[in-house]
Parts: C-alpha cells; sequence; structure tokens
C-alpha cells in the first residue's frame, strides 16, 4: 500500500497539504467553527487543466480505490476512497473528490474544500447549517455563503449543500455522506 507522499503524480498535492492546513485553520477560527466537533465526509480538489486531473487521477489510484465516476454539471468527477486517511488539522478524511475541470476558474490548483456531514436529513437542513455560524461570520467581509443542490446522473438521494468561502478554502456542509450518495444510486 503506498502512501500520497510516496507518489510523484501527486508531489504537488502533498506540497500543497501544509498551506490549505494552515488556511482552513484559520478560516474555521474566522467562522468561531470547531471542525474536530464535525465527521469530514470528504476533502475536494480543483484545478485548470484535464492533464492535471488525469496526473491526479493516475496518482490517486496507486494510494485508493476508484468509489465512483459521475457527471456533475456536465463536468467528470472521481471520487477515490484512500487506502490511508489524509490527516487535514483536527480531522482525518479518507475520501477524495477530483471534479475535472470546469468553466469556474479558481484562485489556486490543489486543496480547495472539506465536506462536513450534519445529520438529520434534508428537511430543514439550511437552517441547521446556518445555525452553525455566528450572525457575525455570515456578515463578515469577504465571507460568502452559498446553498445549492448538486446532483449527480443517478443520484436518488437529495445532498443540498450550504458552502461557506472566503476565496481561498471553502468549507462545505451537506446532510447525506458521499458514501450514502453513491450507495442510492446503486439502489
Amino acid at each position: 500500500m503506498l502512501e500520497m507522499k510516496q507518489i510523484t503524480e501527486l508531489a504537488d498535492l502533498v506540497n500543497d497539504m501544509p498551506r490549505f492546513v494552515d488556511a482552513l485553520t484559520s478560516f474555521s477560527e474566522r467562522l468561531q467553527l470547531d471542525l474536530s466537533a464535525y465527521h469530514a465526509d470528504h476533502i475536494s480538489l480543483r484545478c485548470h487543466q484535464n492533464a492535471t486531473a488525469d496526473r491526479w487521477r493516475e496518482g490517486l489510484a496507486q494510494c485508493a480505490t476508484l468509489l465512483n465516476e459521475t457527471e456533475i454539471n456536465g463536468r467528470p468527477i472521481y471520487l477515490f476512497s484512500l487506502d490511508a486517511a489524509l490527516s487535514v488539522g483536527p480531522l482525518s478524511i479518507d475520501l477524495v473528490e477530483l471534479p475535472y475541470p470546469g468553466e469556474k476558474r479558481y484562485p489556486h490548483e490543489g486543496w480547495e474544500h472539506i465536506e462536513l456531514v450534519l445529520s438529520g436529513g434534508e428537511e430543514g437542513f439550511y437552517a441547521r447549517a446556518l445555525e452553525q455560524l455566528t450572525d457575525q461570520a455570515l456578515i463578515a467581509p469577504g465571507i460568502k455563503v452559498k446553498q445549492s443542490s448538486p446532483k449527480g446522473e443517478h443520484e436518488r438521494l437529495p445532498n443540498p449543500t450550504l458552502a461557506i468561502t472566503n476565496g481561498t478554502v471553502t468549507i462545505k456542509f451537506h446532510p447525506h455522506s458521499l458514501r450514502d450518495i453513491v450507495a442510492s444510486e446503486r439502489e
């Protein structure tokens, strides 16, 4: 079993993790959000070129199992279940989401967001998610909050999302784990 740090195709991601953890820690402190109180479902990447996504996909295939491949908003998205979980600040994350580039350009190629699961289903989800944040965090300059409902081709289980970003790093909440979403596609 290989670890990420042993895989040439993932060297840039290994090197990018300290930057991401610093940005995530700073952002969560600004939001007054204790990340250790949550289950981190997955961590996600962003890149600008298909060649970069192909390289990362090849690298992840050496240290993870492909859990799912789907299309969302016209682009392929791969989910990899890691053989060894990543330490991301206080979180242990064993699922990586690799979306291929879309129309939007991100300021940085590498780790971009984490998603946290808030149990309780879809009913009242947005209210529950907003309750995780202080009013001060919600109106702070440079912080954007977005509600969405991305959906894969065969998903049967709705998974609304609340995203909070400062433009550098994003924290997302959703009511179901991606493993549950993938399982719903196979029902």
